[in-house]
C-alpha cells in the first residue's frame, strides 16, 4: 500500500502538472496580465465559496486574521501579475525556467523569516539551480524583460510560500484558498478602478477566452489552490518551491505541442534547464536517503 508520505508526494506533481498548463493557458487568453488575474481570481473565489457553501463551512475569522489573509491576497495578485506579463512579453518556456529561482529565494529568505535555521544542503541545490538559470540568460538576452518579471514573480512566490506555510497551521486550507483568492480580487479590483480600466473592452471578451478563463480559473486555480494549501501542512515551503521547478518541464512540453517552432528554444537553454530540473531528483533522493538513516 502507498504510504500517506507517497500520495501527498503524488499529488503535489499532479498539481504542479496543472500549473504548468495555467502558462499555456495565459498564453492563448487574448486579455493583458491584470485583467487576466482579475477574471481568474473572481471566477476562481466563486468556485470555492460555492464549495464552502456546500460544506456548511462557517466563516468567524477575527479582524486580525482577515487581515492576515489579505496580505496573503495581496501577495498571491501580485505574483500571478508579473508571472502573466512575463509569459506575454516573453515565451512560455524562458518565464517558467526563470521561475525555477524560487528556491533559491526560499534557502536565502526562510532563516530572516525565523522558519528555519540555514541549511547548507539546501543552498547548494538551489546554487544549482541559479547556475541553471545564468546559462539560460546568457542565451535568451531577448526576452532580458521578461526574466526581470519572471525573477520578481518567483521573489514574491517564495516570500508567500513562507508566508503561507505558518498560516496554514492554524486555518483550513479551502478557507485559506478562498479569502486570499477573494481578497486578491478586491486588490486587483482596486488598482484596474485606479487605473481606469473598467470600460466596455475590458468585459468585452470572445467565446474562446471565457472558456479558457473558466478552466484556468477552476481546474488550474480553484482545485491546486486548495490542495497545495493543505500539503503545505506536511511539507516544507522549500520542497514545495524545489518540486514546482518540474512546472517547466511539463509546461514546456505542453508549449511545444501546441505552439511549435514559437516554443522551440536553443540547445544552451535545455541544458540550463536540466540543471534546474535535476535539483529536484537530487532534493527527493538525499532526503529519502537521511530519512532512512534516522
Amino acid at each position: 500500500m502507498p504510504t500517506d508520505k507517497f500520495k501527498n508526494q503524488l499529488h503535489l506533481h499532479f498539481i504542479v502538472f496543472i500549473w504548468g498548463f495555467t502558462a499555456v493557458l495565459a498564453a492563448l487568453i487574448s486579455v493583458n496580465a491584470m485583467s487576466l488575474v482579475w477574471y481568474r481570481v473572481l471566477i476562481a473565489s466563486l468556485t470555492i465559496l460555492v464549495f464552502l457553501k456546500i460544506k456548511k463551512v462557517t466563516f468567524n475569522e477575527s479582524k486580525v486574521d482577515v487581515f492576515k489573509l489579505f496580505i496573503g491576497g495581496i501577495l498571491i495578485a501580485l505574483h500571478w501579475t508579473t508571472f502573466f506579463h512575463a509569459i506575454k512579453i516573453s515565451t512560455i518556456s524562458t518565464t517558467l525556467i526563470t521561475m525555477s529561482s524560487g528556491a533559491l529565494f526560499v534557502v536565502l529568505l526562510q532563516p530572516i523569516f525565523g522558519k528555519k535555521k540555514f541549511s547548507f544542503f539546501e543552498m547548494i541545490l538551489a546554487i544549482i539551480t541559479i547556475i541553471g538559470f545564468i546559462v539560460i540568460f546568457r542565451v535568451e538576452k531577448l526576452y532580458t524583460e521578461g526574466i526581470i518579471y519572471a525573477l520578481i514573480s518567483s521573489f514574491i512566490l517564495a516570500i508567500f510560500s513562507i508566508y503561507n506555510s505558518k498560516l496554514i497551521q492554524n486555518y483550513k486550507g479551502s478557507k485559506i484558498a478562498f479569502y486570499e483568492l477573494f481578497f486578491a480580487f478586491i486588490f486587483m479590483s482596486i488598482v484596474l478602478f485606479i487605473n481606469d480600466s473598467f470600460n466596455d473592452s475590458f468585459f468585452n471578451l470572445n467565446r474562446t477566452d471565457w472558456i479558457y478563463l473558466l478552466v484556468l480559473a477552476t481546474i488550474c486555480t480553484a482545485y491546486p489552490f486548495v490542495i497545495a494549501a493543505k500539503l503545505l501542512k506536511k511539507m516544507s515551503p522549500f520542497t514545495m518551491v524545489l518540486t514546482n521547478n518540474l512546472e517547466p518541464v511539463y509546461g514546456i512540453i505542453l508549449a511545444v505541442f501546441i505552439f511549435g517552432d514559437k516554443e522551440k528554444m536553443s540547445y544552451q537553454f535545455y541544458i540550463g534547464a536540466i540543471l534546474i530540473v535535476s535539483s529536484v531528483f537530487l532534493n527527493a533522493i538525499i532526503k529519502n536517503k537521511l530519512r532512512f538513516k534516522k
